[in-house]
């Protein structure tokens, strides 16, 4: 029995949090038996449990860019799934830098790991995490077929969308990014397409929460893809079926589901799914 699956870990853009019904961005994609974590923004781990995933049977965790909604518990998610006994290696994909952010986080928790170590007898936590830094091209990854493309999400270069493929199954991941042609080829005829997308509807409301930064909606106009855009590139790729991820804005009083509807309508007639946290989407053939 194939027990391949997509679950949306978390489906809210950016880091700050003011609710808890949608958390930031992860995403757990089971595929040819292998679990992978998808970007580790807070919240993974309790939505990887929420989804039924025991944490030591993880086995790689792919990280798209460095921004904190990504990667802001990739550390505490390794560490927790130790604490839970996790004894195997877990293969770490990142962009440059992802092996910097992890030896800082396992030297900030030099204390705990030793005396845990000692006093519990548990394997070395920093010898059970091999971390690979990737860019553009297939990378080294025994589960299934997986491929990178740089991405345009400025001022972040090193940012990347995923594709995963498998015997009868194919998901590509946009990663945050502004529209970009380019995904089109690398995401042709995938099974799913989770696209990143921002309705600039609910942008003023977003910027107007935001005390402490004077440039926030230019960034978001210049890095993100609307709607429209993310299904303009499903129609072109011939995917067969778009789910809106790392939605901006999220919670938002002023946009329901079927704002987002509207905004692909007539473009994209597909199947398609707004995401929401826990949403799962299993194995399917076409």
């Amino acid at each position: 029995m194939n027990n391949d699956r997509l679950v949306l870990l978390g489906t809210k853009g950016g880091p700050s949090m003011r609710s808890i019904t949608r958390m930031p961005t992860s995403s757990l994609l089971v595929i040819n038996g292998c679990n992978c974590i998808i970007d580790c923004g807070l919240g993974v781990a309790r939505g990887a449990v929420a989804a039924g995933l025991e944490l030591t049977e993880i086995d790689a965790v792919f990280i798209t860019h460095l921004h904190s909604d990504h990667v802001l518990e990739l550390g505490p998610l390794l560490h927790t799934a130790w604490t839970n006994g996790l004894m195997k290696t877990v293969r770490v994909y990142g962009p440059v830098g992802t092996r910097t952010h992890l030896d800082h986080f396992l030297e900030s928790m030099r204390f705990d790991i030793d005396l845990r170590i000692g006093d519990e007898g548990r394997i070395d936590l920093r010898e059970l995490i091999v971390v690979s830094e990737y860019g553009e091209g297939t990378l080294d990854y025994d589960g299934c077929r997986v491929s990178a493309l740089r991405v345009h999400h400025p001022p972040v270069t090193e940012c990347y969308g995923l594709r995963f493929d498998a015997e009868g199954w194919s998901i590509t991941f946009s990663s945050d990014t502004s529209k970009f042609p380019p995904l089109v080829d690398f995401a042709r005829d995938s099974d799913i397409l989770v696209h990143e997308a921002m309705l600039a509807k609910g942008v003023d409301w977003v910027v107007s929460r935001a005390k402490n930064t004077s440039r926030l909606r230019q960034h978001l106009f210049a890095s993100h893809t609307l709607p429209d855009e993310a299904a303009e590139i499903a129609r072109d790729a011939n995917v067969g079926h778009l789910v809106l991820h790392h939605l901006v804005p999220a919670d938002c009083p002023v946009v329901d589901e079927s704002d987002w509807h509207a905004a692909v309508a007539g473009i994209w007639d597909g199947e398609f799914s707004v995401g929401e946290d826990l949403m799962e989407i299993k194995r399917m053939q076409r």
